[in-house]
């Protein structure tokens, strides 16, 4: 804080996610008018103690893809990893595809049908999230930690979450956050049995143009890099790139 106003803030966590113990994230913001001015190094040091007090051995951060951010990663010792972009989509001034029939035996239904039992949601979750690109290794094992983190999530629509179903069976999907203005998908995929079908690329769109007719003008998400399928999914829903991100690791052990 300066003059008793908060300039600057780390975000911290130690993954439950991860089948490896110790891998810690960090993520610092500081007001760019106190950039340069050790505001920032004071945050990272602090996080860093509270983290590996906790046990953390391996540190992750998300780092804005701009020569002073990464800069700045490096001087603390971090080591850049793979990218992400994140994609803006303008509900208001771009044509989303047509809305598509599903396909015979599939149904798409909200995540609000869940409700009574969302396990199956979570079974069809912690299957894609295993298998996303990325520098870490995720494990969603736990279900009483998915219930309290994702599905009761104050952010997560559950209206505006769509779910393809195929016999009964959800076979894709694509999460919604939402803060009553903006959109964001947290998460879109497909269970291995049934990819190759173009399940996510239908719940998607359907969610999206539910979320237009709601009235919300801005629709946001993230990719990383390397994920070629779910990039070309975003491109034919008409997202575009608005920034890029790089996560840097740092090795404490």
């Amino acid at each position: 804080m300066a003059d008793g106003e908060v300039v600057g803030t780390a975000q911290v966590h130690l993954s439950t996610e991860s089948p490896e113990p110790g891998q810690g994230n960090i993520n610092v913001y500081v007001d760019p008018a106190y950039t340069r001015r050790g505001v920032g190094s004071l945050l990272v040091r602090a996080a860093e103690e509270h983290l590996v007090a906790h046990g953390a051995v391996r540190l992750f951060a998300w780092v804005l893809d701009e020569p002073g951010n990464r800069a700045f990663a490096e001087r603390h010792g971090y080591r850049a990893g793979r990218s992400a972009h994140f994609l803006r989509l303008d509900l208001t001034g771009t044509a989303l595809p047509p809305l598509q029939d599903p396909p015979p035996g599939v149904e798409l239904r909200t995540g609000s049908d869940f409700a009574d039992d969302p396990r199956p949601l979570f079974e069809l979750e912690a299957e894609t999230t295993a298998d996303e690109p990325g520098d870490m290794d995720l494990e969603l094992s736990d279900y009483e930690a998915w219930l309290e983190q994702n599905w009761r999530h104050p952010l997560l629509s559950l209206e505006l979450t769509t779910v393809a179903v195929v016999d009964g069976r959800p076979a894709a999907f694509s999460a919604v956050r939402t803060d009553g203005t903006r959109y964001f998908t947290s998460m879109t995929g497909t269970a291995r049995a049934f990819r190759g079908r173009g399940l996510a690329k239908l719940a998607k769109n359907d969610s999206l143009h539910r979320a237009r007719a709601a009235g919300y003008t801005e629709a946001l998400t993230g990719n990383d890099t390397g994920n070629g399928s779910m990039i070309a999914v975003n491109k034919w829903l008409g997202y575009e790139v608005c920034a890029t991100e790089v996560r840097y690791v740092r090795d404490l052990a």
